[in-house]
C-alpha cells in the first residue's frame, strides 16, 4: 500500500499531527517503539491529553494504523520524525531518539521521499547528524531525497490553537526540500511559512522558548524582590499590560516545566558554548533563576507554618495540582517534583490531589492522593497551589484551609498568601 505519509513518534507532537493529516485525506501510518502505545493506539485508545479514544477511532476508521515494523512503512512519500530530545546527564542535548528514529526512515529511504525532523534541537541537527544517516545507503540529499526541518509548535491542551491552525516555519538543506515541505503541510496546515534554510528553522524554535524562558525568569525574580519590599508583584504587573503596546504580560510560577522551557534553551546555550567557546549568558541566568524557584517556595511554605508557629517538620502539606500546565495530566519537568522534594527532605507530610492525575511518584515514593478535597484542605496545616487547574474553586479552597500558598496568582481572597 502507498502511503503519503509516515509519522515516527506518536506522542503529544506525532498523534496530532498525524490526525491532522488523516482529517485531510492522508493515507498515513504511524511508527513508534513503545508496544503500550502502538497496541492502545490500534485499540483506539488516546494516551495524550488533546486527543481523546473517539479521536483516535475517527483515525482507525479512516485508515489509519500505529506499528513498530519498519516493513509496513516501506512505500511512503515522506517521513516526519517527532521524537524527544531531553538532556543528557551533562546538561548536553541527548539525541539519541533522534539517531534511532533517522536510522529507522534511512531503512525506508528511497529517491524522491522527504524526510522532515519536528523534534527540537541545537542549529545545524539536520545537517550534520540526519543528513549523514540517510546518506549511508548511498543517495544524496542535494540530488536524491529531500531533507528539512519544521519546528512543532504543538501548545497541549490550548483550546484555540492546534496544529492546523498554527503557522508552520520549514526549512530544507535545500530549495526544493524546503517548498516539498511546504507542499506536505500545506495539505493539513492553514499557514505554511518558509525559511531560509534548515539552520533558521531550527534556530526559531529555540528563539521563541528562550524568550519565554528568559521573560519568566525575570517576573520569578520579580517576585522575590516585591515580596522583600511588600509590594504586589500580581497587581504591578496588571497595571503594566494596561499598556497597549510594548509589553507582554508574564507571569511568576513555583518554577517552569514541560519539554520546552526548561530544556529547549539549553540546547541553545550549549550549541554556543560547544562550537564558539563563550556562554549565553541570559539563557544560563534564566535556567539559574528558574531553576532555583522550587526551593524558594518550599522556604516560603515554611515563613507561612511559620504565622501559625508550625515547624515544616510533622506539618501536612497539600499540594494542589502536579502536572507542569493547567488542566492537562502531563507531568513532564514539572516543578512540583524538586517542591515536593524539598518539602519531604525537611520532614513535612506531603500529600496531593490534582483532578487528571491518579498517582504520582516523587523520588521513587508514591505520594498520598487525596480523595476528598475539601475535607483534606480543613485538614492539612498548608494547601500549596502549584498548578491552578480550572476544576479548583481556589477562593473557596482558600476560604476553607488553615494556610493557604497560592504560587499561582489565582486567588483574590486577601487571607491567601501569594508569590
Amino acid at each position: 500500500m502507498s502511503l503519503d505519509l509516515v509519522v515516527v513518534g506518536l506522542g503529544y507532537v506525532g498523534l496530532p499531527l498525524a490526525q491532522e493529516a488523516v482529517r485531510a485525506g492522508l493515507t498515513v501510518r504511524g511508527f513508534d517503539v513503545s508496544p503500550r502505545i502502538i497496541e492502545g493506539l490500534n485499540a483506539g485508545r488516546s494516551h495524550v491529553d488533546d486527543l481523546s479514544d473517539a479521536d483516535v477511532q475517527k483515525m482507525l476508521d479512516a485508515g489509519f494504523a500505529a506499528t513498530s515494523d519498519v516493513d509496513d512503512i516501506r512505500d511512503t512519500d515522506a517521513v516526519v520524525i517527532c521524537v524527544p530530545t531531553p538532556l543528557s546527564p551533562d546538561g548536553g542535548p541527548d539525541l539519541g531518539a533522534v539517531v534511532s528514529a533517522t536510522s529507522t526512515a534511512a531503512e525506508v529511504l528511497r529517491p524522491g521521499m522527504l524526510v522532515v525532523l519536528e523534534s527540537t534541537t541545537y542549529p545545524g541537527t539536520t545537517e550534520e547528524v540526519l543528513r549523514p544517516l540517510l546518506e549511508k545507503g548511498g543517495l544524496s540529499a542535494e540530488t536524491d531525497f529531500l531533507l528539512a526541518y519544521s519546528p512543532e509548535r504543538i501548545d497541549p491542551g490550548n483550546p484555540v490553537y492546534g496544529m492546523k491552525n498554527t503557522p508552520k516555519v520549514v526549512g530544507g538543506t535545500t530549495e526544493a526540500a524546503t517548498r516539498r515541505a511546504a507542499d506536505l503541510y500545506g495539505r493539513f496546515v492553514d499557514t505554511v511559512v518558509e525559511a531560509k534554510g534548515a539552520r533558521e528553522a531550527e534556530t526559531a524554535k529555540l528563539l521563541e522558548n528562550t524568550y519565554r524562558h528568559i521573560n519568566i525568569a525575570l517576573v520569578n525574580e520579580m517576585a522575590r524582590f516585591c515580596h522583600e519590599l511588600d509590594i504586589d508583584l500580581w497587581d504591578v504587573i496588571d497595571l503594566a499590560k494596561t499598556k497597549p503596546f510594548g509589553f507582554q504580560a508574564f507571569y511568576p510560577g513555583p518554577g517552569v516545566g514541560g519539554h520546552c522551557i526548561p530544556i529547549d534553551p539549553n540546547y541553545l546555550s550549549h550549541n554556543v558554548r560547544s562550537r564558539l567557546g563563550y556562554p549565553f549568558r541570559f539563557v544560563e541566568l534564566a535556567q539559574e533563576i528558574n531553576a532555583t524557584m522550587p526551593s524558594y517556595v518550599a522556604r516560603r511554605a515554611q515563613d507561612a507554618l511559620n504565622e501559625d508557629s508550625k515547624a515544616l517538620r510533622g506539618s501536612k502539606v497539600l499540594m494542589l495540582g502536579v502536572t507542569y500546565k493547567r488542566d492537562i495530566a502531563d507531568q513532564r519537568e514539572s516543578p512540583a517534583i524538586p517542591l515536593a522534594h524539598a518539602l519531604l527532605s525537611q520532614g513535612a507530610d506531603v500529600s496531593f490531589h490534582d483532578p487528571a492525575v491518579e498517582e504520582w511518584h516523587v523520588d521513587g515514593t508514591v505520594l498520598t492522593r487525596v480523595d476528598d478535597l475539601e475535607t483534606s484542605v480543613r485538614e492539612a496545616d498548608l494547601v500549596i497551589l502549584v498548578q491552578d487547574h480550572t476544576a479548583y474553586d481556589v477562593d473557596s479552597l482558600v476560604a476553607q484551609s488553615r494556610r493557604f500558598f497560592d504560587t499561582k496568582g489565582a486567588s483574590k481572597d486577601p487571607r491567601a498568601v501569594r508569590l
